[in-house]
C-alpha cells in the first residue's frame, strides 16, 4: 500500500487530503473559493507538515486533472510538479469527472444497471461530461456537450441514470426523462481521490512530471477544428 497526497483544485471548491493504505488520514477543504492561489500552498503545508510529524513518507502525489477551471488546474498541477520534484515522488493524474463519482459510489444505493453522468458547468446549457458504468468504465468519452431535451436519450431509454456535479443543476428542467435522476450537493474533493490513486498506484499507472499538463479542454477545441475542416 502507500502514503499519498491528494490535490485538487479543479472547481471553485479547493481541497487537500493524505490518504495511507487506502484511508483518509488528514484532508482540509476551502468550499467559497475560488481562492486557489490564497490558500492552497497553506493547505498543503499542513498536510507536509502532519506527515513528516507523525514520520510518514509520501510515496505519490495525485492530482485532479480536469476538466475544470483552466487557472485552478494550473494552480494544482504547478503545486503537485514542485513536491514531486523536490521529494522525488511519484504523480498520479485524477480525471475530475471520476473524481465526482466516486461519493455517489460510496454513499447511495443504484441500481446494478445505473449509469453516472457527471458534469461540470460551462457556459449557457453547455457541460463538461462523461458517462460511466459503476466500474467507472466510460460509455461515452469526456466531452463538451450543449444539453437539450435529448440528450441522452438513447442510454436514457435502457438505464437510470444519475446525474451530478455543478453541472447538473441547470439540466433538471432540461432532461425530465423518468430515468434521470439528480444528485445534489456533490464536488470534486480531495478527500475521494484515493480508491482512484491507489489503483493507479498497484498498477503503476504514473505521468511524466516534467510534461504532464491538466486537461485543458484542448482536446475538444482540436476536436471541433477537424470537425469544421472536415465539413468543408
Amino acid at each position: 500500500m502507500s502514503c499519498i497526497l491528494h490535490i485538487d483544485t479543479s472547481t471553485d471548491a479547493c481541497s487537500v487530503a493524505v490518504s495511507q493504505d487506502g484511508a483518509v488520514i488528514f484532508h482540509e477543504e476551502e468550499l467559497e473559493g475560488p481562492a486557489h492561489a490564497q490558500v492552497i500552498g497553506g493547505m498543503v503545508d499542513e498536510a507536509i507538515s502532519f506527515t513528516d510529524s507523525h514520520a510518514i513518507p509520501f510515496d505519490a502525489v495525485a492530482v485532479s486533472s480536469g476538466p475544470g477551471s483552466y487557472t485552478g488546474l494550473r494552480i494544482g498541477a504547478s503545486i503537485a510538479k514542485g513536491i514531486c520534484y523536490g521529494r522525488n515522488l511519484k504523480l498520479i493524474a485524477i480525471p475530475t469527472l471520476e473524481l465526482l463519482c466516486v461519493p455517489v459510489l460510496l454513499g447511495h444505493e443504484l441500481e446494478d444497471d445505473a449509469l453516472l453522468c457527471p458534469m461540470i458547468d460551462a457556459r449557457r446549457m453547455e457541460v463538461y461530461t462523461a458517462l460511466y458504468t459503476r466500474a467507472l468504465k466510460p460509455i461515452v468519452e469526456t466531452e463538451a456537450k450543449v444539453i437539450d431535451t435529448d440528450s441522452f436519450k438513447e442510454q436514457l431509454d435502457l438505464h437510470p441514470i444519475y446525474f451530478l456535479g455543478n453541472g447538473a443543476k441547470k439540466c433538471e428542467d432540461v432532461i425530465t426523462h423518468p430515468n434521470a435522476h439528480f444528485i445534489g450537493g456533490i464536488r470534486p474533493l480531495a478527500k475521494w481521490m484515493s480508491p482512484l490513486a491507489e489503483k493507479r498506484h498497484a498498477n503503476e499507472q504514473f505521468e511524466d512530471v516534467a510534461y504532464f499538463e491538466p486537461y485543458y479542454l484542448k482536446e475538444f477545441i482540436a476536436k471541433k477544428s477537424k470537425d469544421l475542416l472536415h465539413g468543408l
